[in-house]
């Protein structure tokens, strides 16, 4: 009898710990989409001049930045002379990110689009980076690395260092789009902009969409 009770006992704790699991797993999924399924449009937002470890999903794997787009034009993401640049977002406590140009691995560091504006210039930067479930945030993992993003808002800064430069930029908008969405890798021809791209919900394995985050650079204080 006491067998049979210590039995029970057992399964009981581990169906509970399951549904712990299960609750923890599922709850930040369905809390951005009540928190911020509606502060998001999920219509594009587009560049019209300077006034404006390893996850796998069927085949594809998220970790290769080049999977993160439907048309990859006729870019290459690899490249056999890779350099790299810093990128830090205080509010996100993200400091000196490394920002790889030449590379796809967004496990060991932050993608830049290839053929997107560089840091500083005239143009459109570009940027990828990884996200998981946001409990599991650290800003120092590469797979983690963008999970919070949906806490930043308009006006929150974001640095880049490049070429000895660092250069200061604003959020100016904060948008969703579908993965064939290209538009996000519009060049302005007027102002310089950089654009961080991640999938949302953080830690959604099935259909997961893209956040966009883009930021204006602020003009040198002569």
């Amino acid at each position: 009898m006491k067998q049979k009770s210590l039995i029970q006992f057992c399964a009981l704790i581990i169906g509970f710990s399951g549904f712990v699991i299960m609750v923890a797993t599922l709850f930040p999924i369905f809390a951005y989409e009540w928190e911020y399924a509606s502060k998001y449009p999920a219509l594009l937002d587009p560049l019209v001049d300077a006034q404006t470890g390893s996850l796998k999903v069927g085949v594809k794997d998220l970790t290769k930045a080049s999977n993160w787009v439907e048309d990859k034009s006729s870019y290459q993401f690899k490249s056999t002379v890779q350099t790299y640049f810093a990128l830090s977002i205080p509010k996100l406590g993200i400091v000196n990110a490394r920002v790889a140009i030449g590379s796809e691995d967004l496990a060991d560091s932050l993608i830049q689009y290839p053929g997107t504006a560089l840091p500083g210039k005239i143009g459109n930067t570009v940027i990828f980076g990884h996200s998981i479930l946001p409990q599991y945030f650290d800003p120092k993992n590469y797979l983690s690395i963008f999970s919070t993003l949906p806490k930043l808002e308009k006006g929150d800064e974001i640095y880049v260092f490049y070429d000895s430069v660092t250069y200061k930029y604003q959020v100016e908008s904060m948008f969703e789009v579908k993965p064939t969405d290209i538009q996000i890798l519009e060049q302005s021809k007027h102002s310089s902009y950089v654009t961080l791209v991640t999938c949302t919900p953080p830690g959604h394995p099935l259909k997961p969409k893209r956040l966009i985050v883009r930021a204006k650079l602020v003009p040198f204080d002569i």
